[in-house]
């Protein structure tokens, strides 16, 4: 396996200057950087091509996260909406592709966050989900990138809320680059057990978020890491595992993850850099590596 580090644990702001994050990742002894494809609705050729070169210089995988807005909506009922969200992802599937990298997750399938003041229609977003899931998963084979579909809380989503959920819908699509994605904050609150739906997951499974059920890094809450690690090597995962920690609030990020106060004592560049060391020695150590 190979550890990350989602760029956000440092940053406010979705769309940020990404090249800074290459080296300090590795530095700081992770394998991978996450970024968001927020990033890429900007980026030109040349600065894609930099990130790209510095990545390769520096040993370091790059994968991508993205949470959709309500127009980037492959489940809407508006065809409009459905046209503009096949576009996006056409395009960042291409950028990803230049970039040199392998695997998008998030909710993209649906968008994020969702407003629950509107009429939920679960079959339905479901079935059309399916269907577009389909058409860009079709684009992502031929970009060379896995497209993970994160199975989120449901206050988040809901979609795919479940292991089991995610894993009817990655079958129902049928296309080859289409996988589960997991994240242990959202299984906490959803899964009976964590370590069954990894297995049920299998092969089926493309990405994988690690996060305290605090939301802190791993080792500053109370997930079982040594079971988690045990169910990952019993279905031969040997993909990304990327924490998706997020401490501080303000910010796009802070509204969207709903951080609304300081989670650590000291947020200080330094000690934040401390913190994620400590903490991907601990992953590596648990996970029994």
């Amino acid at each position: 396996m190979k550890y990350g580090i989602y760029f956000a644990y440092w940053e406010n702001q979705w769309a940020t200057e990404l090249l800074p994050y290459v080296a300090k990742v590795k530095k700081l002894g992770f394998d991978v950087l996450e970024l968001s494809c927020a990033s890429l609705k900007t980026m030109e050729k040349a600065d894609i091509l930099a990130l790209r070169n510095e990545a390769a210089a520096n040993g370091v995988t790059v994968t991508a996260g993205y949470g959709p807005n309500a127009s980037e909506n492959l489940g809407s009922a508006d065809p409009d909406t459905v046209k503009n969200a096949i576009s996006f992802y056409t395009d960042t599937l291409k950028k990803l592709e230049l970039l040199d990298v392998h695997t998008i997750g998030g909710g993209i399938y649906s968008y994020w966050p969702v407003d629950y003041s509107r009429p939920i229609d679960k079959a339905g977003d479901r079935a059309r989900s399916i269907e577009n899931v389909r058409k860009v998963g079709r684009i992502a084979r031929e970009c060379g990138v896995d497209y993970c579909l994160e199975v989120l809380n449901r206050f988040e989503g809901y979609i795919l809320n479940t292991c089991a959920e995610a894993v009817d819908f990655v079958t129902e699509v049928d296309e080859p680059a289409v996988k589960v994605m997991l994240d242990t904050f959202h299984m906490n609150i959803e899964e009976d057990s964590i370590t069954d739906a990894i297995r049920l997951a299998g092969d089926k499974l493309g990405h994988f978020h690690v996060g305290e059920n605090n939301r802190r890094l791993p080792g500053r809450g109370n997930m079982p890491w040594s079971d988690i690690g045990k169910a990952l090597r019993s279905i031969g995962y040997d993909k990304a595992v990327v924490m998706e920690p997020f401490v501080l609030p303000g910010g796009e990020v802070g509204r969207d993850i709903k951080v609304w106060r300081t989670l650590e004592a000291d947020t200080s560049p330094e000690k934040l850099d401390a913190d994620a060391q400590e903490s991907v020695r601990y992953l590596r150590f648990a996970f029994g590596e």
